[in-house]
């Protein structure tokens, strides 16, 4: 299943709905050049489909074409940067 993941800046999320049902990475703005991914949502009815990978590669992706830094305080998007050596370089020093 390949899911279609819009960036809505309104609610500071990246998002895809299925079957009614919404996947979230949420994030706030630190400031001009760091978001922190705070949470990965993804509904029980969802889960198992990778959804939740999909939303973080999705959120990393944006951070790398926006340059922006990344603050890791969802464990999920934690856990899949320290797995992704591609991805370390995206890390905020505090983080």
């Amino acid at each position: 299943m390949t899911a279609t993941i819009t960036h809505n800046i309104a609610a500071q999320r990246f998002e895809t709905l299925i079957d009614d049902k919404v996947a979230y990475l949420s994030y706030r703005i630190v400031d001009e050049q760091t978001l922190d991914y705070n949470h990965t949502i993804v509904p029980a009815e969802l889960g198992g489909r990778g959804l939740g990978t999909a939303l973080v590669k999705f959120a990393l992706e944006y951070a790398t074409d926006s340059r922006k830094k990344v603050i890791a305080s969802c464990s999920f998007v934690a856990n899949y940067i320290n797995k992704q050596q591609n991805y370390h370089h995206l890390l905020h020093k505090n983080s």
